[in-house]
């Protein structure tokens, strides 16, 4: 067991450029253990990260505010509070805000993280695909 104080942890601060587009407030909730990464980050509208990949992947817990994800070839998939995503290892993708929305996420990244560059406007704006599961596989019925 590791218990981290909060005088471990980084704190709050305002980020732009680097890797996200706009301002976020990334909080450190748990320094590197085990190659585990946990962040809770704070988007203002239109702020998101650059294309990025995981060596073991990403599980994003969306806790409020709505916001956008995409793997790259994929749709533009909106999120709001309660929604978990899964992101493979490999998988080349982004995250943020809506336009109109700030987000708050908690970000798992297992292993280490390859950055990539930066979401260009026109793939940020591209229209959200508002379905509730975007794999087609998954909405599959039985017909019996």
């Amino acid at each position: 067991m590791r218990h981290i104080s909060a005088a471990e942890r980084a704190g709050t601060a305002g980020k732009t450029g680097s890797q996200f587009t706009g301002q976020v407030f990334n909080y450190l909730t748990m320094p590197a253990t085990d190659g585990i990464v946990i962040n809770t980050v704070t988007f203002n509208p239109g702020a998101r990260t650059f294309w990025h990949s995981h060596t073991d992947g990403q599980i994003l817990e969306v806790l409020a505010g709505r916001g956008l994800v995409q793997s790259e070839g994929g749709p533009v998939v909106s999120l709001g509070a309660g929604d978990t995503v899964w992101v493979p290892p490999g998988e080349r993708h982004w995250h943020g805000a809506a336009p109109d929305s700030f987000m708050i996420h908690t970000a798992i990244s297992l292993g280490p993280t390859q950055w990539d560059h930066e979401v260009t406007d026109s793939e940020y704006t591209s229209r959200p695909d508002d379905s509730p599961r975007s794999d087609p596989s998954l909405n599959e019925t039985d017909e019996r």
